[in-house]
């Protein structure tokens, strides 16, 4: 494994998919979030406080400009975990090349870490939920993201040992056991202590465009991975290096 371009083509892939999803967020799920925010201001204007709406325009420009750069950030450290396990898993990933391999496990990591923990705590717009209880609510979600991350390393690691003669066994076994962790976990996990104050259409629009942009992005993910990949293979070492030894 050449280590360096498979840390540049790993950072670059997410770097680029991150930038894509702060610039697709803005126009998808933004929208959403400034209604949120309208209506929550609303009912603070009607209790009697006093809005500064100048300063508050200025801090969602802000919000908006800083989400692609958050975003960016998050993409790349998405794409580090996600390069680290295609490292490890190619060779057992199904796919006749590396774009569709990279696809397939973008496919799988959405599903684990995204879709899974969004079925128990549901992304809710930044206006909703009381501020004393968000590192109650964040540690929830990550524990839940944890618990579904982790089980399925564990099960990847199973699933490797069952026998390549054995493939049925070997592919519904772990399927079985992840899904009696999660249905487990669901039940035992507090739901989200926050009541939802604001309109639910609102809410249910907000979670599909999520899941909609979220999906793109581990979608372009695997793309442009798999295709710097492909391009560089850092797999292969050169003949400069083995001609050498």
């Amino acid at each position: 494994m050449r280590t360096f371009t498979f840390i540049t083509i790993t950072l670059f892939s997410g770097a680029i998919a991150g930038a894509l999803l702060g610039l697709i967020n803005q126009g998808i799920v933004e929208p959403f979030i400034d209604k949120a925010i309208g209506i929550e201001t609303q009912k603070q204007v009607n209790a009697g406080k006093i809005i500064d709406f100048a300063q508050q325009s200025q801090y969602r420009i802000y919000q908006k400009e800083g989400e692609i750069v958050a975003a960016t950030v998050l993409g790349i450290s998405l794409a580090s975990l996600f390069g680290v396990v295609f490292a490890y898993s190619r060779s057992s990933l199904a796919g006749s090349n590396n774009k569709k391999k990279a696809l397939i496990l973008a496919g799988l990591m959405f599903f684990v870490l995204f879709l899974v923990p969004a079925l128990k705590y549901p992304a809710n717009p930044p206006a909703v939920g009381n501020p004393a209880t968000i590192y109650y609510r964040e540690s929830l979600f990550i524990g839940f993201i944890a618990v579904s991350g982790f089980s399925t390393l564990g099960l990847a690691l199973l699933y490797r040992k069952l026998g390549k003669n054995q493939s049925k066994r070997k592919i519904g076994i772990p399927l079985i056991i992840y899904a009696a962790i999660m249905i487990s976990a669901y039940l035992v996990f507090p739901p989200n202590p926050d009541r939802i104050t604001i309109p639910m259409d609102l809410i249910v629009s907000f979670r599909i465009a999520s899941i909609f942009t979220t999906s793109i992005f581990w979608g372009l993910l695997g793309i442009i991975f798999g295709a710097f990949w492909d391009k560089f293979k850092p797999h292969e070492i050169s003949k400069e290096i083995t001609s050498s030894i």
